[in-house]
C-alpha cells in the first residue's frame, strides 16, 4: 500500500511543531515557514538536505533504523511518535507483511473466547471491556455496558467510542472535558492506521467521521498519535452523575491490537461509591431506548 502522502503529512506537521529556539537555532528574521526549515532538520539529523526531503516527500522505503532514529531525534519525537514512524517505514517497504495478520476480522466477525467473557464478568469494581484500535467496543462486562449505556442506545454509534464521540451529541454530556477525549480519540485511530494501514473497515471510518464532522476532520489533520496506557478521566453518567476514574490498558498477548481497559475508583471515594450505585442501577431492568420516528 502507497503511504507516502500520510508519511508526508506527519514528518511535515512534525516539523512545524518544532521552533528554532527549541532546536538550539536562530530564529532568524526572514523565516517564512512554521517551525523548522528542511535544511535546517537535515543538519540536525546529519545528512543531505536532498535526502530528508527526499523522506519527507514519503519515501521512507528501505530506510535504516539509524536513520529512522536520527529523524526521531531531529524532530524531537516522543515514544508514541517514534514507534508511529516506524510503522509507517515497515508499511512503505512491506516489512510489517510478517508480523500483520493476513486477514484482520471485523467486529462482527470476532467474538470473546468464553474465558475472556468470564474473565470481564469477574471484574465487578468497575466497568471492563476489550476494544480494538478502531474503538469498536468487542466485549464488555455488564458494569461497563451500563457505564457506557449511551453508546449502545443508540443504534448509528455500531459500539464505536469514535462515533460516539464526534456524532453523538449525548457524547459532549458523558465527556465533561469533551475536546480531551476528542484528541485521545483521534490520537488512537491515528496510531492504528499507521500500525495497520491494509484494514478497510479503518479507512471506511475515517472517511464517514471526516464527511460528518468537521471537528474529527481538523484533528485527523494535525497527526497527532500517542501511547494510552494508564491515567485518570472524568466523566458524568446521566443516572449516577459526576465520576472521576482511573484507568489501565492492557495489550492483549493472545489477540494482538486489543486492548483490555479496567476503569477503577479510590476506594472510599464519591467516584467509588458512584460505581457502587452503578452497579445498582445496572441490576434494574432498563426500558428500552427511544427509537426515532420516521
Amino acid at each position: 500500500m502507497d503511504n507516502r502522502e500520510e508519511i508526508r503529512e506527519f514528518l511535515t506537521s512534525r516539523r512545524a511543531k518544532i521552533t528554532p529556539d527549541q532546536a538550539g537555532l536562530p530564529a532568524g528574521s526572514r523565516r517564512r515557514v512554521p517551525g523548522l526549515r528542511r535544511s535546517e532538520v537535515a543538519a540536525l539529523a546529519d545528512m543531505s538536505v536532498e535526502y530528508y526531503s527526499k523522506l519527507e516527500r514519503g519515501n521512507l522505503a528501505g530506510v535504516s533504523p539509524a536513520i529512522l532514529e536520527a529523524l526521531a531525534r531531529a524532530l524531537r519525537l516522543d515514544d508514541a511518535e517514534r514507534a508511529h514512524l516506524v510503522n509507517l517505514a515497515q508499511a512503505a517497504d512491506g516489512s510489517d507483511a510478517l508480523t500483520r495478520p493476513r486477514h484482520r476480522r471485523t467486529k462482527d466477525q470476532w467474538k470473546p473466547h468464553r474465558s475472556l467473557q468470564w474473565t470481564l464478568d469477574a471484574v465487578t469494581a468497575g466497568p471492563a471491556f476489550v476494544r480494538n484500535g478502531r474503538m469498536d467496543v468487542l466485549a464488555a462486562n455488564p458494569l461497563a455496558r451500563a457505564f457506557y449505556s449511551d453508546l449502545y442506545a443508540t443504534p448509528g454509534n455500531q459500539q464505536n467510542l469514535a462515533r460516539f464521540t464526534f456524532l453523538d451529541p449525548a457524547a459532549h454530556r458523558f465527556y465533561p472535558d469533551w475536546d480531551s477525549f476528542a484528541d485521545i480519540t483521534v490520537a488512537i485511530v491515528r496510531t492504528e492506521a499507521g500500525r495497520n494501514p491494509h484494514d478497510k473497515d479503518l479507512h471506511d471510518l475515517v472517511g464517514e467521521l471526516s464527511t460528518r464532522s468537521d471537528a474529527f476532520r481538523t484533528r485527523w489533520g494535525a497527526h497527532n498519535v500517542r501511547h494510552h496506557g494508564t491515567g485518570t478521566k472524568h466523566f458524568h453518567h446521566h443516572a449516577v452523575g459526576d465520576l472521576t476514574l482511573a484507568f489501565e490498558g492492557l495489550e492483549m498477548a493472545a489477540t494482538p491490537g486489543l486492548t483490555l481497559t479496567i476503569y477503577t475508583a479510590e476506594p472510599g471515594s464519591p467516584s467509588d461509591d458512584g460505581l457502587r450505585l452503578l452497579t445498582s442501577w445496572a441490576a434494574i431492568p432498563q426500558p428500552p431506548a427511544p427509537q426515532p420516528s420516521d
